[in-house]
């Protein structure tokens, strides 16, 4: 139940309307033209944010079809399209904030913006990559922010080969690049334990 939340947030977390900034940002150079950049703490307000998405998201469950069966899709999800207001006034800062930087790598906006929420360590998500819409084909990005307890995302590239893992915390940003999505997978694995993490995925148009 959502009203179950526990996490316990920063105790000096920023609570003024401050616009993300790249300063500490770090680039991974994965194989095959994919990379992934990460900066810690890289929301302003993480704090509200969360408790706000908590709250006001009008969060679903789905069920999805599993050879003879229908299944419980292990997080609840809600997805902001294109013009559609965001839950906090931060993350409209974010995603304004990530258009302007990555623009010219990308060369477009971020437009929608794809919400999860794991309530504990049973809930995850498959690998897989977004190659729904144009990045089946195309190099693209998803940029990621993490609230809430710190999970592992894992990735490993397509054709097989060594996986790498990194843990997402509360504020933190991750975005994969290149072509990220059509060469690697990614995947959010259950654990034993956890708190209650919510991800928001800023995408381009047309990428799922």
């Amino acid at each position: 139940m959502l009203e179950d939340m526990d996490f316990q947030g920063s105790l000096f977390g920023a609570t003024t309307a401050e616009a993300p900034t790249f300063e500490a940002i770090e680039r991974r150079v994965l194989t095959r033209g994919a990379w992934v950049d990460v900066a810690r703490g890289w929301l302003p307000e993480a704090d509200d944010v969360f408790a706000a998405m908590v709250a006001d998201v009008p969060w679903r469950a789905e069920r999805r079809q599993m050879y003879d069966r229908e299944v419980d899709v292990p997080r609840l999800l809600h997805t902001y399209g294109v013009g559609e207001p965001l839950p906090h006034p931060a993350l409209g800062r974010a995603r304004g904030a990530l258009s302007a930087h990555y623009r010219p790598e990308l060369g477009e906006p971020f437009v929608t913006a794809g919400c999860c929420y794991y309530r504990d360590g049973r809930d995850s998500v498959a690998w897989h990559g977004d190659t729904i819409g144009r990045g089946r084909l195309e190099d693209t990005m998803v940029a990621i922010v993490s609230l809430g307890d710190p999970r592992r995302l894992a990735l490993r590239p397509r054709i097989g080969g060594a996986s790498i893992s990194i843990e997402m915390g509360h504020g933190d940003l991750l975005v994969m690049g290149g072509s990220c999505q059509r060469t690697w997978e990614h995947a959010v694995p259950k654990v034993a334990h956890a708190g209650p993490r919510i991800s928001v995925q800023f995408r381009p148009l047309n990428v799922f």
